[in-house]
């Protein structure tokens, strides 16, 4: 803003007034149209192609599938990358996609590139292939009872229907719930008995289990329509199916050639929720529904229905992913309020209570102008966004400071307001610009980010900068009219007076220590240049040196632990269970332990899957899996604890100690420990695997041991996975 425009505002104070009320109302609108979510959601830029082989080794899978998809699509445009999976009885090929590529050409060709393959196994069903969306799971309800699963999975169905009737949620589905399927077991006794064989049984079947419609009949009433009703649908409906009629007007019943099973399909999947078996409803986030609604309206919908359950039964919620962002949304208004009251007790107890007051109005202005334009960037509240708030908030009224703080020296030399106003504003404006500007410059490179974490962290300058240019608005067009107002001084009251006080010894500490010590560094530069230049080289050395550590991401407290275990290839679930049981009994002890030592329960809820990784697959939000691992081989164990602030010990001391109380697995496929060394240049991985658990950590140790001899390694990460069993 030029000199004549702040002149204008400030003489104006309607048009200023009106231009803060215009900003603070469109930013109040905004928040009902902005959509809530976890994390931003983001394309993945990955297609899955996934091929049943029902029943063959990984190696036949490898040869007669995965070698096939990979030779058909590695010469379609776009494909960076290719990694594919054989696991008995499934074929996977993640396919990522090259930066910018148009994914759904991509699609197209390697759907047209995989349907033109002929020479699959006539055992393989139809390719499964799709792009990868990432779902946004909003909260997991548990419904888990020492009862029969039949009832538990009734119960879900009631539970998913009753929540998708909900106005807020459009997208449940039911987890770990194995499918209804009616097998029928034909005798081939009874079949040598009645002279049938097996595929006369299956015609039978098929021709009379279905409904067919019947045309119509015109009528002086109108049209008839007429339909042949027959389809079974449950296992006694099945059990009356006719075989055969004779003359004599005997018939030959499906029950009286064959056991039919009205059950679940065969299927290496089992949970349990605090050792109960259970069935878990998972809820989505889709569109713009509000996660924050969603989790609200299931609470309550779970609080309501726990007094129709049956006895025996419980529901609870698991996973609840807003607790995380209604965590982080009260971490930014508390700040912001926190923000606020500290500048204007700061300012005022020097400076004049009005003009505190209307320079910290600069935060919310400032705030809600951001806010406003939100929905035209794209910009959704979630944990990344309101991260980029609580970033800005201590620099956003840094220059209504220097503005405000300049019209008062203005003001308190002439007593004119107006004055006063324009002069200090005037002044002070082409160093306060430059100073946003370059902030905004050193923000704005996240815009060009590439890949995923480009999409990921492009949020944080699409909030940082309109707060800051919004500052800059604030500071010099409406600041400058609220304090052009600012009455003449009269008699000193006692406030005045204590404001006095205060203001005099800050005068004393500049003129009697900051000022003497400024004009000595002015008059020997460069010995001042020299000590900087000192600092920043011995600063240089600590980091290169190793003295300062170094993390990419900091090390978060969690509230989840978990323990997952993959057992060789064609391991039945029987074995698996028997692994999954160990963690479960030494997660138990450790409780039970630390229950004795502290006299408080550190678990809240334990869950625990067998065939299947649930924690594994969804962990890491946006950039975690997103390929779901389901084999008789594999489990996984998930703990909930106590809150953070609540605790003695850290989620990755318990970690440790829960590893500890379960010991090795020895049936697991491998032991292997994992280090990642840090150097200025790149980062490298060493892995060590092996089947002894001591040898390997004392091997780990040494070569730990000698890499920090060398002085380009400035950290060493480590972590032990025993069997793929990991503690996150």
């Amino acid at each position: 803003m030029n000199n004549g425009g702040i002149a204008w505002f400030a003489r104006n104070p309607v048009a200023a007034n009106l231009m803060m009320v215009f900003i603070i109302a469109s930013g109040l609108i905004a928040t009902g149209a902005i959509t809530e979510e976890v994390f931003p959601e983001v394309d993945l830029d990955r297609i899955s192609i996934q091929v049943p082989y029902l029943g063959a080794a990984p190696e036949e899978v490898e040869e007669g599938v995965v070698i096939r998809i990979e030779e058909a699509i590695q010469g379609v445009d776009g494909i960076k990358e290719i990694v594919s999976t054989a696991s008995e009885g499934s074929a996977s090929v993640m396919v990522e996609l090259e930066l910018g590529a148009d994914a759904s050409r991509v699609v197209d060709e390697v759907k047209n590139n995989v349907d033109s393959i002929t020479t699959f196994p006539l055992e393989t069903e139809e390719p499964i292939i799709r792009e990868l969306i990432a779902r946004n799971q909003v909260v997991d309800i548990s419904i888990s009872g020492q009862t029969d699963i039949f009832a538990l999975k009734s119960l879900a169905e009631d539970v998913r229907d009753e929540l998708s009737a909900l106005p807020s949620i459009t997208q449940v589905d039911l987890v770990s719930a194995p499918p209804y399927e009616i097998s029928i077991e034909v005798s081939e006794m009874a079949l040598r008995r009645h002279g049938l064989t097996f595929d006369q049984v299956a015609d039978a079947v098929r021709r009379s289990s279905l409904d067919l419609p019947g045309g119509s009949v015109r009528t002086d009433g109108g049209e008839i329509l007429l339909r042949t009703i027959g389809q079974a649908y449950r296992g006694d409906e099945y059990e009356e199916l006719v075989l055969w009629t004779r003359p004599d007007g005997s018939r030959l019943h499906l029950g009286d050639v064959a056991t039919v099973v009205d059950g679940f399909e065969e299927t290496d999947q089992f949970a349990r929720f605090d050792q109960a078996p259970t069935v878990m409803v998972s809820v989505f986030r889709t569109g713009d529904q509000s996660a924050l609604d969603i989790a609200e309206d299931v609470t309550r919908y779970v609080q309501d229905k726990q007094a129709q359950l049956p006895a025996g039964v419980s529901m609870v919620i698991w996973q609840d992913q807003a607790e995380v962002l209604n965590d982080r949304l009260a971490l930014m208004l508390r700040n912001g309020v926190t923000g606020f009251a500290l500048v204007f007790i700061v300012l005022a107890l020097f400076l004049e209570l009005r003009l505190a007051f209307w320079v910290s109005l600069g935060i919310p202005i400032s705030f809600l102008g951001a806010i406003a334009l939100m929905p035209g960037f794209d910009v959704t509240v979630n944990v990344i966004s309101l991260f980029a708030f609580i970033l800005v908030l201590g620099i956003v009224v840094d220059d209504a400071i220097i503005v405000g703080e300049n019209i008062f020296r203005h003001q308190e030399n002439h007593g004119d307001g107006l004055r006063g106003s324009i002069e200090g504003a005037r002044e002070i404006a082409k160093p306060v610009v430059f100073a946003v500007l370059t902030t905004v410059a050193a923000f704005m490179p996240l815009m060009f980010v590439p890949g995923m974490m480009g999409k990921i962290f492009r949020v944080i300058p699409l909030i940082v900068v309109p707060c800051l240019l919004f500052s800059l608005l604030e500071s010099l067009g409406i600041l400058p009219a609220h304090l052009s107002h600012v009455p003449k001084r009269g008699k000193p009251g006692p406030w005045r007076s204590f404001q006095q006080f205060i203001a005099n010894g800050l005068k004393a500490f500049v003129r009697n220590c900051y000022q003497p010590i400024l004009e000595t560094a002015l008059r020997w530069r460069y010995v001042t240049a020299a000590i900087g230049l000192a600092i920043l080289i011995l600063t240089g050395g600590m980091v290169l040196g190793g003295w300062t550590n170094f993390h990419f991401f900091p090390s978060i407290e969690a509230d989840f632990m978990a323990a997952s275990v993959t057992m060789p290839q064609g391991t039945p679930a029987e074995v698996t269970s028997a692994a999954v049981e160990k963690m479960e009994a030494g997660a138990a002890r450790l409780r039970a332990g630390l229950l004795q030592e502290t006299g408080m329960d550190y678990f809240r809820h334990v869950s625990t899957a067998i065939g299947d990784q649930p924690m594994a697959s969804r962990g890491g939000g946006p950039m975690g899996s997103t390929v779901t691992v389901s084999a008789a081989n594999v489990g996984e164990v998930s703990v909930e604890l106590a809150p953070a602030e609540t605790r003695a010990y850290t989620s990755e001391q318990l970690g440790n100690m829960w590893r500890e109380e379960t010991g090795p697995i020895p049936e697991a496929v491998d032991l292997n420990f994992s280090m990642s060394i840090m150097t200025p240049g790149d980062d490298v991985d060493v892995q060590l695997a092996g089947s002894d658990v001591d040898r390997l950590r004392a091997a780990a140790d040494a070569v730990k041991s000698r890499l920090t001899e060398y002085a380009g390694v400035y950290e060493i990460s480590d972590s032990f996975r025993a069997g793929k069993e990991e503690m996150q």
